[in-house]
């Protein structure tokens, strides 16, 4: 199972997300859409599950303030971790009883296990900020071991 994540699109949906998400078969959005149309774009790619993030309208149909699925065998759990204040991966960690958690805010990428657990930030998708790379990850789930990867944004 292949699943694309995004977040912190902040109103802007980057045409090089298209690619970067070209044969995933869900997109996990953990929040600061900011954006009617950027639910709908990425529907173009895949369906779309999404939360809302400090930035977002928590009334915002199709928002939800967090997601928890199995997916391939796997517990999933996605948040936009502000939540947590300045979330950190063992924070998330113990806060979630998941195999794979999925969160953005901090718009700073990161993949990092901790014990069992794989937390993922795929980093900010939309509008420069803070001198970091605009990015997306890519989430494996094969006989039920999770891998992901981060893909940078021209």
């Amino acid at each position: 199972m292949l699943i694309g994540l995004i977040s912190d699109t902040h109103g802007l949906l980057r045409p090089e997300v298209h690619e970067a998400l070209t044969g995933v078969e869900l997109i996990l959005h953990a929040g600061d859409v900011c954006g009617d149309t950027i639910l709908d774009e990425l529907a173009l790619i895949a369906p779309v599950r999404a939360v809302y993030g400090n930035c977002d309208d928590p009334w915002t149909p199709g928002l939800s303030q967090q997601l928890a699925m199995e997916l391939g065998g796997l517990r999933i759990h996605v948040s936009h971790g502000h939540e947590l204040g300045r979330p950190k991966p063992a924070a998330l960690a113990a806060a979630y009883d998941a195999d794979v958690i999925v969160y953005g805010h901090t718009h700073v990428q990161l993949i990092e296990r901790v014990g069992k657990q794989l937390v993922i930030n795929p980093g900010a998708a939309g509008p420069k900020r803070f001198a970091l790379p605009a990015t997306v990850a890519r989430l494996t789930i094969v006989d039920g071991r999770a891998e992901a990867e981060l893909l940078t944004l021209s």
